[in-house]
């Protein structure tokens, strides 16, 4: 996500490193590449308007501090300004109140609202411990009710789903209802599924106000499709004025290189943008901080992110695991493969490299647009070892390697590289492990 901004503003830095000092002549023709830079990435034209005018009357109307390059004098105001345009500070998505809290869910048909839905749930059980209770109301969409249902068997223990009938109902009376069995059975948190439509209609906002008017949920919450840029805008801006939101999200980022609905949101509808979906797994929904997403935009890293995707993969028993087998040299093939599912759920490898500060500038685009398909084909390799290989790796003769090799759909010479590169590694892990590796476990494990 923001790749294409992202070099875009990389190249107006550039040319402004160069310069040696701030004037008003090379400031104006940097505000023309960033005015162009954040139109091709599709924010709203009034929105890169203001953006426009704010930066350049700080970057006239200040001094460059000693302290500061001419560009990173420039790339502080950007930040500043991208953070204020997306809202300042996180939102959070506020349940306080009755229980069992109701948050309503709006948006077209096709915004990802169902898959959404279960993502929240998922979210709700796994950060902030509450049991929630899915309400599909999709009533017109054919298979919306099983989707749901689908969805929330995948989410796990502690989320259930209400027994909507699958054709006929009024949706005021199942929302009712279903609220009701949710605060008899201890749910803390009901989440509406309401429906959509192709475009805003006045029949869809009527029956979303009389759900909305009947339940009077804690919070009313747009679900955008980020692909769709400044229509997205356009949208929600139909959303605030004929149901009222209190919040959004944007599901498909992952999709969308540019971010344009991202930029924009905020600063059209005055809405915080609470959640991002990354990705299909139903894990993949962040938590929107705009101070960080500015920061990778601007190639800066997100070390934040970063540490928390870790967290959540490792927990401090697995950690210590890993920190005995590296020092006692039983760090086998199968556990090298445990790491690389780990990292794997942390994201894609490009993803990660553009949280570490300066490494988006040394690691182009081409150089890890294979890197998830390295990691699968290592996968491959090792999962076409006996148990016996996996955990002795000395044992891997010429035959047995050609027999890996056909089973992994690679050649001898690809195992016999990945060998070589398992040694290699297994030789740093056990260095870091006697040394700054201590302290490294020690952060990843920290803030628990």
């Amino acid at each position: 996500m923001f790749d294409s901004l992202s070099d875009k503003l990389e190249g107006v830095f550039r040319r402004i490193r160069g310069t040696g000092k701030l004037t008003e002549a090379n400031i104006e023709e940097a505000m023309r590449d960033v005015r162009l830079a954040l139109l091709e990435a599709d924010v709203h034209f009034q929105v890169t308007k203001s953006f426009i005018e704010k930066v350049r009357e700080r970057a006239l109307g200040q001094e460059v501090l000693r302290s500061l390059s001419p560009e990173q004098h420039l790339i502080k105001i950007v930040h500043q300004e991208l953070v204020g345009v997306m809202g300042g500070a996180a939102g959070k998505l506020d349940l306080s109140g009755d229980v069992p809290a109701v948050v309503m869910l709006v948006g077209l048909q096709g915004s990802g609202k169902t898959t959404t839905a279960a993502k929240l749930a998922k979210h709700l059980i796994e950060a902030r411990k509450r049991r929630p209770y899915l309400v599909p109301l999709d009533l017109s969409r054919p298979a919306a009710i099983q989707q749901l249902k689908t969805l929330a068997s995948q989410v796990g223990s502690g989320c259930a789903v209400h027994d909507t009938p699958e054709q006929g109902g009024d949706p005021v009376r199942i929302a009712r209802d279903a609220i009701t069995k949710a605060r008899n059975a201890g749910f803390e948190t009901v989440i509406l599924d309401t429906a959509g439509r192709l475009a805003i209609d006045e029949r869809l906002m009527g029956e979303l106000r009389a759900v909305r008017d009947a339940v009077k949920p804690r919070q009313t919450i747009f679900v955008a499709d980020a692909m769709t840029g400044q229509d997205a805008v356009a949208v929600a801006s139909g959303f605030r004025d004929g149901v009222g939101i209190d919040g959004v999200v944007l599901s498909k980022m992952e999709g969308d290189a540019r971010g344009g609905a991202a930029l924009s949101i905020f600063a059209t509808v005055q809405k915080p943008l609470l959640f991002v979906g990354v990705g299909e797994k139903l894990d993949a929904l962040e938590i929107f901080h705009p101070d960080r997403v500015a920061s990778r935009i601007l190639g800066m890293g997100d070390m934040l992110s970063l540490i928390e995707k870790a967290q959540s993969a490792y927990d401090q028993k697995q950690a210590e695991q890993l920190q005995a087998k590296l020092k006692k040299d039983t760090f086998t093939l199968e556990d090298f493969r445990d790491q690389l599912r780990t990292v794997k759920k942390m994201g894609s490898v490009a993803d990660l490299i553009g949280m570490i500060p300066g490494m988006k500038r040394f690691a182009g685009g081409n150089e890890l647009a294979g890197a998830d398909d390295e990691l699968k084909r290592i996968e491959a390799i090792i999962n076409s070892m006996t148990r016996q290989e996996r955990r002795d790796h000395l044992i891997l003769n010429g035959s047995r390697r050609k027999r890996i090799a056909i089973g992994s759909g690679t050649s001898v010479a690809e195992v016999n590289k990945f060998l070589k590169q398992y040694q290699q590694a297994k030789k740093m892990m056990k260095s870091l492990s006697r040394g700054a590796g201590k302290g490294l476990l020690a952060q990843l494990q920290g803030g628990r």
